[in-house]
């Protein structure tokens, strides 16, 4: 059974549909001159395909003395014409990579690094005092392939060579959808394998674009006599998906017990408040009803400042508020190894190591590229609906993109299932490790939600083990 994926963009509704999502056909007779992954040379080797002229994949083997020397290590490029090259780093299963599932991972932003994940979060190391690695035994790729990457063009190590730039989510998603099929297709141990899309933060709106532009290649693809992407399913964390359902929950978060006791004052509560509706009113007019951009970037200002001011003056960490922010925002995002990250990727044998481009050599590596994420906050996308299972998952101390707007979310879209998926009643969710209460969780038809308790923004950050106990139940499709 096919089940619904809403691409949960964030400013129009429309109404759900479904679609046979195909399972392709491996060929096991393709053959490629490089061999598999582990033929590969110290030195960048390139890939192309007939089917995406104007791109082409770089890739090397890393040294295993970078990050886990357990772990077999890749780091490239992905080339957009000869003017746009996007960097991303491929880890192997540390289970069976010749058969485990590839999981691609994005942080948010925009214009966030997803090293930020890679060595904070989920990535098989972890920074230690920003000057070297250890082994992070709570990894994703613990049995499945990784894959992260820095998107779009102008975040962490991707560049581009003429001024040239991406700045909305359909752009940035036709250059995923090309890697992967070029990626996919020259390595015949990676043909045809199942593929998820993670990632957390403004990934709540990259992920469903990038699965939609998946879905419509694949219909290509086939008609073509190629192996379609074999995409089962879509993880967003924390994510950003609508701001017309999120930005209510701002005031329960902040001003009623929910997860978390009320943490701002009383007065600032009113105001937010009384002023809450004409901020609902003014983002639905201007950029749902119609769509004036002057007016609804004004808009989306005035609720970002209304809420984001009362949170900043509790010098509480947005991402945790269980905690003080420690160190500056948005450099440090309120936490230190976000800052000693920045410090170790500019470190020249590190940059060696990874076979980042010379042309990067005097460009200082930061976390958040403000440009590209003014850029995307300037566009506008539009929803479409899928058939792919969903998980939405968020950690209750996180206030950026609280639980509450997101379960709100999850219970308002609209697709076949949808009374039921209400109707369901929240249930609690049981470590396999140690049988104790991690979360509460709500599913049904393919569409999951998980408020995961005592976790930020960054689940895999606070809560390892919890993080990946979750991923190994979802993509192996075991019971919550």
């Amino acid at each position: 059974m096919f089940l619904p994926f809403i691409l949960l963009l964030a400013i129009l509704s429309a109404r759900a549909f479904q679609f046979p999502f195909p399972k392709p056909a491996v060929d096991p007779q393709f053959e490629t001159s490089s061999g598999g992954l582990a033929t590969l040379a110290d030195e960048y080797t390139t890939f192309h395909h007939t089917y995406f002229p104007s791109y082409a994949v770089r890739i090397k083997r890393t040294p295993p003395e970078f990050c886990d020397p357990t772990t077999s290590t890749y780091t490239g490029y992905i080339d957009v014409s000869p003017a746009r090259h996007l960097f991303f780093y491929f880890f192997e299963s540390r289970s069976d990579p010749d058969t485990d599932d590839v999981i691609l991972w994005t942080n948010g932003g925009p214009g966030g690094s997803s090293s930020l994940g890679l060595f904070m979060e989920l990535g098989p190391c972890r920074l230690i005092n920003g000057t070297t690695t250890r082994v992070n035994p709570y990894a994703w790729n613990e049995r499945a392939n990784l894959i992260f990457i820095d998107q779009p063009i102008g975040v962490g190590f991707s560049y581009a060579d003429h001024g040239e730039s991406v700045a909305s989510t359909e752009d940035s998603a036709q250059d995923i959808v090309a890697f992967l099929t070029i990626f996919f297709e020259n390595f015949p141990k990676l043909r045809g394998r199942v593929l998820h899309l993670a990632g957390e933060s403004y990934g709540g709106r990259y992920i469903p674009a990038f699965a939609a532009a998946i879905y419509d290649s694949n219909k290509k693809l086939n008609l073509s006599g190629l192996t379609p992407i074999n995409l089962k399913s879509i993880l967003i964390g924390n994510g950003f998906m609508d701001m017309y359902t999120m930005t209510p929950s701002y005031y329960d978060f902040m001003c009623t017990p929910t997860s978390v006791e009320p943490f701002v004052d009383i007065a600032t509560c009113v105001g937010l408040k009384t002023a809450m509706p004409r901020c609902i009113k003014w983002y639905k007019e201007s950029c749902l009803d119609s769509l004036d951009l002057i007016s609804c970037q004004a808009a989306m200002s005035f609720c970002n400042d209304l809420t984001g001011n009362a949170m900043l003056a509790t010098g509480r960490n947005p991402n945790d508020v269980s905690k003080r922010c420690d160190g500056p925002s948005p450099a440090s995002v309120c936490y230190p190894i976000a800052k000693d990250i920045n410090e170790y990727l500019n470190r020249p044998e590190i940059r060696k190591l990874l076979g980042v481009s010379p042309k990067l050599d005097n460009i200082p590596y930061t976390q958040i590229n403000l440009t590209v994420n003014a850029a995307f906050k300037a566009n506008v996308d539009y929803p479409r609906d899928r058939g792919v299972r969903v998980l939405l998952y968020a950690g209750t101390y996180d206030a950026v993109c609280n639980w509450i707007g997101i379960q709100r979310l999850a219970e308002s879209l609209e697709w076949t299932n949808a009374t039921a998926f209400s109707e369901q009643q929240s249930k609690p969710w049981i470590l396999k490790t140690d049988m104790m209460k991690a979360g509460t969780l709500k599913s049904f038809g393919g569409l999951t939600f998980l408020a995961i308790d005592g976790a930020g923004h960054m689940v895999p950050y606070d809560k390892p083990v919890e993080s990946l106990d979750m991923l190994n139940r979802w993509i192996h499709e075991e019971e919550f």
